[in-house]
């Protein structure tokens, strides 16, 4: 990265990770300790790891906080530094994906024939494609494309510009009680969230995980705030607990982002057993929309 002043050092970290897939920032080292310092800060809030390269007589590392951890990796006379953010079980993480694959394959097994009826409904509600390609941004930034059923008129995204103005939500999401680019069909998959079902090849072949903050659309996350982008950290999901913590209750994007880094502060298997128990209830009760 291209260093710059101490005070300017947070606003070109989050232009840097929201411009695309980042997992980490590299950086040799620059002659200030103050500049250093507020690049490992931004680093951090972000929750991206931080490599450091320096010859080893001029490292001077600002302290590890929690359970980060500097690694060193030499390399002939110059050492890269690697500031380890806080990891999560690796075996946990086996076993979680594990569950997804067995879960994600048995349920699109199980509710194919759901899953045909809707693909009819769709088709004969109104004219376009049963499914709609959801471009978006997964893991660390990287961009992923999942499939829901259509639930809006084809023209959809071409609408978008004049209904910002009603945007119900505080921040770089949009959300619209009575949109009106939502078909009738739409509507109802959408209170059952029933349009999420293709998502489920997602997490059969790793993008998405059945637990986990949602994925975002690039040009949201490119506004998103610096402490916002460490919800990203971590494996999209399908359902998460904004959806079983108040979903549509909720109109400021901060509190969405509060929840997300709660789950990912906070994971544990039991966790997402309670998310998923919570997000059977929530559909039961169709509160989506």
């Amino acid at each position: 990265m291209v260093l710059a002043e101490p005070a300017t050092i947070p606003e070109q970290v989050r232009r840097i990770i929201g411009a695309g897939w980042v997992e980490e920032l590299t950086i040799e080292a620059p002659g200030s300790a103050e500049l250093l310092e507020e690049i490992v800060a931004a680093g951090r809030k972000a929750g991206r790891k931080i490599r450091l390269l320096a010859p080893d007589a001029q490292v001077r590392l600002p302290a590890a906080v929690g359970r980060e951890r500097w690694i060193r990796q030499a390399r002939d006379r110059t050492s890269a530094w690697v500031l380890q953010p806080p990891q999560l079980n690796r075996w946990a993480l086996v076993i979680k994906r594990l569950l997804d694959i067995l879960a994600s394959s048995l349920l699109l097994v199980l509710l194919s024939p759901v899953m045909i009826a809707i693909a009819l409904a769709v088709t004969l509600s109104s004219p376009g494609p049963i499914l709609y390609p959801w471009r978006v941004l997964g893991q660390n930034g990287r961009p992923i494309t999942g499939y829901k059923f259509r639930t809006m008129v084809r023209n959809a995204d071409a609408m978008m510009p004049r209904l910002r103005a009603q945007n119900e939500m505080t921040g770089p999401v949009f959300k619209m009680a009575r949109d009106p680019r939502i078909t009738q069909v739409g509507r109802f998959l959408r209170k059952y969230s029933l349009d999420e079902l293709p998502q489920l090849w997602s997490v059969m072949k790793g993008d998405m995980s059945l637990v986990g903050p949602r994925p975002m659309f690039r040009h949201e996350y490119q506004e998103f705030e610096l402490w916002q982008m460490r919800k990203l950290t971590v494996k999209p999901g399908i359902t998460c607990l904004w959806q079983v913590r108040g979903r549509n209750a909720i109109k400021d994007f901060k509190e969405w982002a509060l929840l997300d880094l709660y789950y990912v502060d906070s994971w544990s298997l039991w966790l997402d057993v309670k998310i998923l128990g919570a997000t059977v209830l929530a559909v039961a009760h169709g509160t989506g929309r």
